[in-house]
């Protein structure tokens, strides 16, 4: 017999429920996109290699895919790279092209290509599919969607209070409460120098990124492994208590004011993080909002706001999550142009969404009626309503064999169809049409002229 298909781990399938569900996502936030200013564009879903590298740090790197050559990618390869196991060295000769690992990059390689055709600032948004050769678990997949929204050319901290405020109206829409947590790469760059390491910045972020997912002893432990002497790591770690303080975010602000006082650019990072979120207040937000400083976000090119954003009523990693960047355009040849965005993982919002039960039943209801095939005459008059309706903007369709009254029910039924109407020899002579409502049972008999303003 032969062996079943199967996806490989960490990609899916999508059924035409699943999809329904889906497509409600990411009509909500495109919708939201488009009221702040926000266009579209798409990029393709491989990249070189040379683009993609040295862009997320050093875990960043190895979650590459990296494309294969096409052709005999074997020609001109040093053979006793493979002889030798030497895989770091034969990679680049064996592949020039990899998947994209997150949306930012390609679009930082996007302004740079096209910049001559560009408006600044220039606000974009693109929902597409990334991969990272992850570890699959609950909430991560291998293949999964991004929902990305960026400014470029413009430093004004506007854009991360509109960014703010769009966060929450896309939750806000869905339904899902959540807390969005603030900080800023200028603080732990500052934090960084207060310690005595001001050079390991990049090791000091990537680990407590971890502290959610290992803990701070093991953070501690990664430190001391990246070379962190025991009191730079003891400092570090009254910082982080801020996190756990039970100070409100004014008083937070203030102890990390003071604790950064002799780092300028620390205190300008705290300077940054009052004005946003002074301007948030301001215009008032649904969500939670909080200030924590164990906030990193390893990816390397961030240089002031770092956002994330958690759901308050299920176990679920980060949902949505960006921040600024500075120098992003700069490793492509485009110096000064600044940037901000913010990405949603439409798959773990799916996930919450179902944990909770947020979809409506509309958004998951391809057809509003269903209508009988009794024979060749009622299904032409049939048709003839069906296109009427769909002008109308009703979703609208005819069962295709003529069958018994119940297997065409039963198929409206597992539709989930809000009506099935019903056009038989009476109805024909009467010019009317017979409407059952699915969920009541209930069945009334309507002129055919007037059939959409009944269902409507």
């Amino acid at each position: 017999m032969a062996q079943k298909p199967s996806t490989p781990k960490g990609t899916r399938d999508f059924s035409t429920t699943e999809m329904a569900r889906r497509n409600y996502i990411f009509d909500t936030i495109r919708e939201v996109f488009a009221l702040f200013g926000y266009r579209q564009i798409e990029t393709p879903a491989m990249e070189n290699l040379s683009t993609l590298m040295g862009k997320y740090g050093e875990e960043g790197d190895k979650l590459l895919y990296r494309v294969l050559n096409s052709g005999d990618f074997l020609k001109g390869v040093d053979r006793s790279l493979i002889d030798e196991g030497n895989y770091q060295a034969l990679a680049p000769a064996l592949c020039d092209k990899g998947l994209r690992y997150d949306l930012t990059v390609p679009f930082a390689r996007y302004v740079v290509q096209h910049r001559d055709e560009l408006q600044m600032p220039f606000k974009r948004y693109q929902i597409q599919p990334v991969w990272r050769a992850d570890r699959p678990q609950r909430g991560r997949y291998r293949e999964f969607y991004q929902c990305d929204a960026d400014v470029v050319g413009s430093d004004s901290l506007l854009n991360e209070v509109e960014l703010l405020q769009m966060i929450d109206m896309v939750f806000s829409r869905l339904g899902i409460r959540v807390a969005i947590k603030l900080n800023n790469r200028k603080v732990l760059a500052g934090i960084a120098e207060i310690i005595g390491e001001p050079e390991r910045l990049v090791d000091i972020t990537t680990a407590i990124d971890k502290i959610d997912k290992i803990g701070m002893e093991k953070v501690r432990e990664e430190l001391a492994d990246r070379g962190l002497g025991a009191e730079a790591i003891e400092r570090l770690g009254g910082f982080l208590a801020l996190a756990d303080s039970d100070a409100d975010i004014d008083g937070r602000l203030s102890s990390l004011a003071t604790m950064l006082a002799g780092s300028v650019t620390g205190m300008h990072g705290v300077e940054e993080l009052r004005t946003v979120i002074d301007a948030t207040r301001e215009l008032g937000l649904r969500a939670a909002l909080d200030l924590d400083i164990s906030l990193a976000r390893g990816l390397n090119y961030y240089t002031g706001t770092i956002i994330e954003v958690k759901a308050l009523d299920t176990a679920m990693g980060s949902i949505s999550g960006g921040g600024r960047y500075d120098n992003l355009t700069g490793i492509f040849g485009l110096q000064g142009l600044s940037g901000v965005g913010v990405s949603f993982g439409a798959d773990r919002i799916y996930d919450v969404m179902m944990a909770l039960d947020l979809f409506p039943a509309a958004a998951l209801r391809p057809t509003r009626v269903l209508f009988a095939n009794f024979g060749a005459r009622e299904a032409a008059a049939s048709m003839k309503l069906v296109k009427e309706l769909r002008k109308m903007g009703i979703s609208a369709e005819i069962y295709p064999d003529t069958a018994k009254m119940k297997k065409q029910i039963g198929y409206a039924d597992a539709l989930e169809c809000e009506y099935f109407a019903i056009i038989g020899e009476s109805e024909l002579a009467e010019g009317t049409v017979t409407v059952k409502n699915m969920s009541t049972g209930e069945q009334t008999k309507v002129n055919a002229d007037s059939l959409a303003d009944a269902l409507s």
